[in-house]
């Protein structure tokens, strides 16, 4: 094998698995910050043995005995012959899986994997509600949260978020230092502490999804991936708290929005816009599991959260046969309806758009000028684009224009600026 292929090999399950490793190695260690170092440690080791030995049949399996056998080493090196040394050192006898070898027992070393994807005890959702701590501020769990369980970089996150890298970067590091201070156990969180916690594990699975299905940068517009572990904890999520009705309109978002993924890149990758995607190519049982969850949502609540009225915006999209037949009155409202509920200046931007889908752009340019004028998504590719493209159907080509170069300039993601780049090719 290749090193580049041994490393390629290492990044994507480090992409997939990470986060399953990392909540293992917690589980046994009873450390979270060790389970990080340990995990580190042993891609570390794969990015080594992988290229010259190749990529073992189990490559978790490999990845997670190697940690383990570095926290034995870990409590060796402190002395600490105790339970807990005990514990971790009763399954790993001699001819375990060691770093490069293959295991005595194939079988149980596969078991000792342990990932079932639809526990409610799982890994990754304890490490989310350990991230979601309230010992934290609100900033730190998300994006701790996001580094550790969702395997975002500090770039990404800091693009989320509209904030610079170092801001991103201090904040886990603090969080992590007061996490390790107040001695939180790693484990699911009872009943009440998981009420508490609920709407920040929500928000994180949220920005999950939509790093996944909108990449800030890198050269694929959807990251499956990313995506596809959102949808998972948002289903786990609602078995966990099955009155929670935000985590049903949350499920219901991410199913609906999911459900237009198959069209919305061409044969090569590049970005499909709205107007131009085969709506047969939709995800149908997608659409129907998140108009169940949707209605689920409605049944539960008193009506719907913020992320159960986005489902509902997702769900005109769904049930549309085309652009011109969608029903943008009633988006509109809605998008005033979560202007209330969760107001931000993305919200306004997208009730922009929807303005200007029913009433024309004339009446959706004077919401983003005054965006535009408050500087709050002055860092985001977003705002003129949206604006160069109203100005574009207004016939002020040359402000478009300018408009479109500073939105081509401010977008990270390779394909998005294929689109701009187009776009500005036609002005042409």
């Amino acid at each position: 094998m290749s090193d580049h292929t041994g490393r390629d090999a290492v990044a994507a399950v480090w992409r997939i698995e990470s986060a399953r490793i990392v909540g293992a190695l917690a589980r046994y260690t009873g450390d979270f910050a060790l389970a990080e170092d340990l995990a580190q440690e042993a891609f570390a080791e794969a990015l080594v043995t992988w290229p010259r030995d190749g990529v073992p049949g189990n490559p978790a399996g490999w990845l997670l005995t190697v940690g383990r056998r570095r926290a034995i080493d870990a409590f060796r090196r402190r002395s600490a012959r105790d339970e807990r040394y005990a514990a971790l050192a009763h399954d790993l006898g001699e001819g375990g899986l060691a770093a490069g070898n293959a295991s005595a027992d194939p079988v149980r070393a596969a078991e000792d994997v342990l990932w079932d994807p639809d526990r409610i005890d799982d890994d990754v959702l304890a490490s989310m509600f350990l991230c979601c701590h309230p010992v934290l501020s609100r900033e730190a769990r998300v994006a701790l949260t996001l580094r550790v369980v969702g395997g975002l970089t500090s770039d990404e996150i800091a693009k989320a978020f509209l904030i610079p890298t170092a801001t991103v970067q201090a904040r886990i590091t603090r969080a992590k230092k007061t996490l390790a201070a107040a001695r939180v156990p790693f484990a699911v969180p009872t009943a009440a502490e998981r009420a508490e916690r609920t709407g920040t594990v929500l928000s994180v699975v949220y920005l999950i999804f939509t790093e996944g299905s909108s990449a800030t940068s890198g050269d694929d517009l959807i990251r499956l991936d990313l995506a596809g572990e959102a949808r998972r904890l948002a289903r786990v999520l609602t078995r966990l708290v099955p009155d929670e009705a935000e985590a049903f309109g949350l499920l219901a978002l991410l199913e609906l929005t999911a459900a237009r993924f198959p069209s919305r890149t061409g044969p090569d990758g590049e970005p499909v816009l709205l107007e131009h995607q085969d709506r047969r190519r939709w995800d149908r049982s997608a659409i129907r599991r998140g108009r169940a969850a949707l209605t689920r949502a409605q049944r539960i609540g008193r009506g719907l959260g913020a992320y159960g009225v986005q489902a509902a915006i997702a769900e005109c999209h769904a049930v549309a046969t085309s652009v011109d037949a969608t029903n943008w009155e009633r988006i509109v409202l809605l998008y005033e309806v979560l202007g209330r509920l969760a107001p931000s200046p993305v919200v306004d931007l997208n009730r922009a758009v929807a303005v200007s889908m029913a009433h024309g752009p004339a009446a959706a340019l004077p919401i983003v000028d005054e965006l535009t004028a408050a500087g709050t998504l002055s860092h985001s590719h977003l705002l003129p684009s949206v604006r160069g493209e109203l100005l574009l159907r207004l016939g002020r080509t040359g402000q478009a224009r300018a408009e479109l170069e500073r939105a081509l300039r401010l977008c990270g993601n390779t394909r998005e600026q294929t689109v701009l780049r187009r776009k500005l090719a036609d002005l042409d």
